[in-house]
C-alpha cells in the first residue's frame, strides 16, 4: 500500500497511477480522501477549468476530444473529467466517453477519467470538483469537465468551471425557449454543433433573440454563438480562441479571482452542511425517527414536531 505522503508527492509529479488512485479514494469518500484534498490544496489554482455541457448527442465528447488535441499541439497538458449518468447496475460511471476518447487517451499529456453523477440533479457530482483539484495539483494546464444534460438544474457546472460552454444542435431550436433561464445563467458562450444540418440558422436566431432580451451592465461579458462541426474538426480553433478571450476578460477585470472566491464560498458552505448532515443522522437519531413514524401516521403528532425534536436533540448535543 502506498503511503499518504508518497501518493501526494507522486500526484505533484503528474504520475497518472497516483492521480487515478487519488480520485478513486476521493470517490469513496473516506477520511483518507479529506487528508489528500487538504494536502494538495496548496498546489491548486494554476489550471484553467472549462465546463462543456449540453443535451445528449450534442457532440460534447467530440468537441472535448478536438480541444484536447488542439491544446496538445500547443504543448499544453489536459485533464478530462467526463461526468456520466450513474449506472443503474453498479453505481459507477458508464464508460462511453472514455471509449470515444480512446484516440487521445494514450497521450502522456492527457488524463481522462469518467465519474458518476451519483444522483446529482445538476449533472455534476461534488466529487467531480475534488477530482479537478487533484488534476490541478498534478500540474495540468487545462481541465475540461464534460457533463450530462442541460436546463434549470445544470447551474452547478458554474461552480467547477472558469469558462462554461453550452453546446446545442440545430434540433435544439424548438426547446431553446424552455431552457433559456438555465442557459442564460451558465453559458459564457454557446456552440452550435452539427451546424451543417438544416435548422441551424433558426437555432442561432432563437439564441440571439434570447441574448438580446437580457439586460446587461456596462462592460459585462456578452456570450457569443460559435458554429462547429466537431466531428470534422471545424470550428475548434474558434472555440479555443473564445475560451482564451473569456479568460483574458476575466483576468483583466480581476473577475476570475472574484468568481473563484464565490465558488469557494459556496463549496465551503456545502462541505459544512454535509458534515452537519452526517452528524445529525447518526444511528440513534435515525432510530428515533423510525420509532416516531407510527405516531405521525396515526395523527398523534406532526412531521414538524418530530423534526423539531430531532433537531433539538442535535442542537443540545
Amino acid at each position: 500500500m502506498i503511503k499518504s505522503n508518497e501518493l501526494i508527492e507522486n500526484i505533484f509529479k503528474s504520475d497518472k497511477r497516483a492521480i487515478s488512485r487519488a480520485i478513486s479514494i476521493v470517490e469513496s469518500n473516506n477520511s483518507y480522501s479529506t487528508k489528500i484534498l487538504k494536502e494538495i490544496h496548496k498546489k491548486t489554482g494554476t489550471a484553467y477549468r472549462i465546463g462543456i455541457t449540453g443535451p445528449p448527442g450534442a457532440g460534447k465528447s467530440t468537441l472535448t476530444n478536438q480541444l484536447a488535441k488542439f491544446y496538445r499541439r500547443l504543448n499544453k497538458t489536459v485533464g478530462i473529467i467526463a461526468v456520466d449518468p450513474t449506472s443503474p447496475f453498479s453505481g459507477g460511471a458508464l464508460l462511453g466517453d472514455r471509449v470515444r476518447m480512446s484516440e487521445i487517451g494514450i497521450d502522456e499529456g492527457i488524463f481522462i477519467r469518467s465519474m458518476a453523477t451519483r444522483g446529482s440533479l445538476g449533472g455534476l457530482s461534488r466529487k467531480t470538483i475534488d477530482a479537478g483539484d487533484i488534476l490541478d495539483a498534478a500540474g495540468y494546464d487545462y481541465i475540461i469537465f464534460e457533463t450530462v444534460g442541460v436546463g434549470q438544474s445544470e447551474l452547478d457546472i458554474a461552480k467547477a468551471a472558469d469558462t462554461t460552454i453550452v453546446m446545442l444542435v440545430p434540433e435544439s431550436g424548438d426547446s431553446i425557449q424552455a431552457m433559456k433561464a438555465g442557459l442564460m445563467e451558465i453559458a459564457d458562450f454557446f456552440v452550435l454543433n452539427k451546424s451543417d444540418r438544416p435548422g441551424s440558422e433558426m437555432a442561432i436566431t432563437a439564441l440571439k433573440t434570447i441574448l438580446m432580451l437580457k439586460e446587461r451592465k456596462k462592460d459585462e461579458w456578452i456570450p457569443s454563438i460559435i458554429k462547429t462541426v466537431a466531428s470534422e474538426d471545424i470550428g475548434t480553433l474558434v472555440v479555443a480562441e473564445e475560451i482564451n478571450k473569456h479568460k483574458t476578460f476575466l483576468l483583466k477585470g480581476k473577475l476570475l479571482k472574484e468568481k473563484r472566491e464565490e465558488n469557494y464560498k459556496i463549496r465551503i458552505m456545502e462541505i459544512v452542511e454535509l458534515l452537519i448532515k452526517q452528524e445529525l443522522w447518526e444511528t440513534n437519531r435515525k432510530e428515533s425517527l423510525i420509532r416516531s413514524l407510527q405516531s405521525v401516521l396515526d395523527g398523534e403528532t406532526s412531521p414538524y414536531e418530530v423534526a423539531e425534536k430531532l433537531f433539538n436533540s442535535y442542537k443540545n448535543k
